[in-house]
């Protein structure tokens, strides 16, 4: 699923009003795909390594990106690709140290043209790949076109995340409750509305075994000045629950103006939505999350985009570890 796209409010028929190339580029996954590989190509040292990055996209996709290389060195672009790169990076290497105390079952929430799957270096993990139906047969294709077979250890789990619980269709699909998961949420978040996501988050406490992972990413507010300077895309500000702390009048006033200016100026039918890490931490334990770690922009850039020359940096993004 794209990167600071509009957000998908649980109107799926609006989605599937839109051209079929942006149906792929912004909500299956096509966008991220393409710069995955772009990164391939572009920087070094690689923060991901992706043999599989460039065939999955297809060859028309891939010409596109070869005709295009410049624009993708456009400041707004790399940034963008820099997050997808490093969050992408930041679930696998996690998804590794769970590996190490005894992790065998791996599940992907939006799992788009994501190719770890099929690159998978560890012999008894098992990958359950969560999406929309459309998605994952559309991702077929593209595995089948670039010649990339399907191991035995994958399996598609086809599923409205709006809709049906997560945990019922991963039951019909052979995935094993009773032992210890790591679960990517990455690049999900913003696509959910905030009933869907306090459903999502619930039902993975309620229903996985204890000591069960879970990482997914989050935007936090972008100031006005990022808005007006056109570095962060508009969106809604959502709390999970209802903010029990008492703000100051300054920061009550300050929130409220910056509520107001961006719903107000902003009304696209699919927004970003942004969460303030303070509180979003304090939600997380609220529905039951035991271990709450957040990984903010400084910490990113100093393990993944220290001493790059090419310019690299996080700006604006947050990832998230939560364990039951």
């Amino acid at each position: 699923m794209a990167f600071l796209t509009r957000s998908i409010t649980g109107n799926m028929s609006k989605i599937n009003e839109l051209p079929v190339d942006r149906q792929r580029d912004e909500f299956m996954g096509l966008y991220p795909a393409t710069q995955r590989a772009a990164h391939q190509i572009l920087d070094n040292p690689k923060i991901l390594e992706d043999p599989l990055a460039l065939r999955i996209i297809g060859t028309e996709a891939e010409s596109r990106l070869r005709l295009s290389l410049a624009k993708f060195q456009e400041p707004e672009v790399r940034a963008k690709r820099v997050a997808m790169i490093v969050r992408s990076r930041y679930a696998e290497d996690e998804l590794a140290r769970s590996i190490q105390r005894g992790v065998r079952q791996y599940v992907i929430l939006g799992a788009g043209l994501d190719t770890f799957a099929y690159r998978n270096s560890f012999p008894y993990l098992r990958v359950f790949e969560v999406d929309y139906p459309a998605t994952q047969e559309w991702k077929r294709s593209c595995l089948e076109k670039a010649a990339i077979p399907i191991p035995a250890s994958v399996t598609f789990v086809p599923v409205n995340f709006e809709r049906q619980m997560i945990p019922d269709v991963l039951r019909q699909s052979g995935f094993k409750s009773d032992e210890v998961t790591f679960i990517s949420c990455i690049g999900v978040v913003r696509y959910l509305s905030r009933e869907a996501f306090i459903s999502l988050l619930s039902s993975i406490v309620s229903s996985m075994q204890v000591g069960s992972e879970v990482v997914f990413d989050f935007g936090p507010p972008p100031s006005l000045l990022q808005l007006y300077r056109g570095r962060a895309i508009p969106g809604r500000i959502e709390t999970v629950f209802g903010d029990s702390t008492c703000p100051s009048p300054l920061q009550w006033s300050r929130e409220l103006a910056y509520r107001m200016i961006v719903n107000w100026k902003f009304k696209n039918d699919f927004q970003t939505i942004y969460f303030n890490p303070a509180s979003f931490i304090r939600d997380l334990k609220r529905i039951g999350f035991g271990d709450v770690q957040l990984f903010t922009q400084k910490e990113m850039n100093m393990r993944y985009c220290k001493d790059r020359t090419d310019g690299l940096r996080i700006e604006q993004l947050h990832l998230v570890k939560a364990r039951i």
